[in-house]
């Protein structure tokens, strides 16, 4: 084992003594950027506490062999020498994450067989008027304390979440979303997907989070919410049937007790695309208003 570490640092010393190229400075940068990655993915969840058994067995391993205990060397070699299987098992989901954030970036945006079917203009209008049936919704949901869990779909497909409720296909409006959510009504325990504008299913599970500093407070719709958008890039709209308080989970954080107006701007600006043209008609009437500020 100590021959094994003098073999490796030997190395890390002629690497660095070679150390004289472009591309190994290209290739440093990314081993750095794959291990920042990697140490972001993991933080704040499960997978660390993971990563810190590993790390004392690790020790326990480099002990054992100090020590020349033969047993215990023996067990410990056949973990370490098919680490890395176990490693990707143990760490499947959040491998699976990572891949799932590779392929949100913007290269994946890109539409080259021109693969939406339905006309962009008529898929914004559908946006704006579900946004504001959903806002409408949740506003008399809250009112009534009636619990309620509305996913916007974004980049990430959900299909597999879809499939665990009841297909729907429909237009949102505020009466098809009060009626999903009524109490006793057959779905109003589960999520209700949305995306481009239609609900795609309703009475949907989803996966709850693994934090355990979130508020005692929180029941499982709020759980389910933060757990989803941890998975995913959706946007979980939540009603709470205890205080009829509503909540945004996005990026796995929480935005608690927002108004329906402060909804619909955050859904507004997360699935509304705005022109140029009317990019530049705001930046001018915002400018006109400091200015008038200021005089």
């Amino acid at each position: 084992m100590l021959e094994n570490f003098g073999t490796y640092f030997e190395q890390v010393k002629r690497a660095i003594v070679s150390f004289n190229s472009i591309s190994d400075i290209l290739d440093v940068l990314l081993v750095a950027f794959v291990i920042y990655s990697a140490i972001k993915l993991i933080r704040d969840t499960r997978a660390f506490q993971l990563v810190k058994g590993v790390v004392l067995l690790a020790a326990v391993y480099f002990m054992v062999s100090i020590f020349n205990m033969e047993a215990s060397k023996y067990l410990l070699s056949l973990l370490f020498g098919n680490l890395l299987i176990i490693l990707v098992i143990i760490f499947s989901p959040e491998i699976r994450h990572a891949l799932e954030s590779v392929g949100r970036s913007s290269v994946s945006n890109i539409n080259l067989f021109n693969l939406k079917n339905r006309d962009e203009s008529a898929i914004q209008e559908s946006i704006k008027a579900s946004i504001n049936s959903v806002c409408k919704a949740c506003s008399d949901l809250s009112d009534k304390q009636i619990g309620a869990l509305i996913v916007f779909e974004k980049d990430t497909m959900l299909g597999e979440i879809a499939k665990t409720g009841t297909m729907l296909d429909a237009t949102v409006t505020t009466e098809l979303i009060c009626n999903i959510f009524f109490p006793k009504a057959p779905m109003h325990d589960g999520a209700v997907i949305i995306k481009d504008g239609r609900v795609v299913s309703a009475g949907c599970i989803l996966p709850l989070t693994g934090k355990n500093d979130l508020s005692s407070e929180l029941g499982t719709r709020h759980r389910a919410a933060v757990g989803m958008t941890e998975s995913s890039d959706a946007l979980v709209v939540v009603v709470s049937e205890e205080t009829g308080q509503i909540s945004i989970a996005e990026k796995g954080q929480l935005n608690r007790d927002i108004s329906d107006g402060d909804l619909r701007e955050i859904l507004s600006r997360s699935f509304i695309k705005v022109s140029d043209k009317e990019s530049n008609k705001i930046k001018k009437i915002l400018r006109g208003n400091k200015n008038e500020s200021e005089e």
